[in-house]
């Protein structure tokens, strides 16, 4: 009998604060650039803007993967903190990683 394949969820949730932003309509347009690099660079992902949606230079972003083993969902989402963290404009605060498998 065949052993069905295990089903991971990665979630990420990055605080970050953008450089200089002067408007919610340029706020919008920098997150909008964050997004479209995540998801052009991994296309298997799910990434919005999650939260802080009013604060003017604070942003919060939700990555999300589904993977069959919990060390290739960590890595996307590792890969896609260290992109968000390279961007020169940006500030990455805070990042919070959560696994969660199909035992739970």
């Amino acid at each position: 009998m065949l052993r069905a394949a295990g089903v991971y969820v990665g979630a990420l949730t990055l605080d970050i604060l953008l450089g200089d932003v002067r408007s919610l309509k340029q706020k919008r347009s920098a997150v909008a650039s964050v997004i479209a690099e995540v998801r052009r660079r991994h296309p298997g992902v799910a990434v919005a803007e999650a939260g802080r949606l009013d604060t003017l230079r604070r942003a919060e972003i939700g990555v999300a993967v589904v993977a069959s083993t919990a060390g290739h969902a960590v890595e996307v989402l590792q890969a896609c903190e260290r992109l968000v963290a390279a961007r020169p404009e940006i500030e990455l605060l805070s990042a919070r990683h959560r696994l969660i498998s199909e035992e739970e």
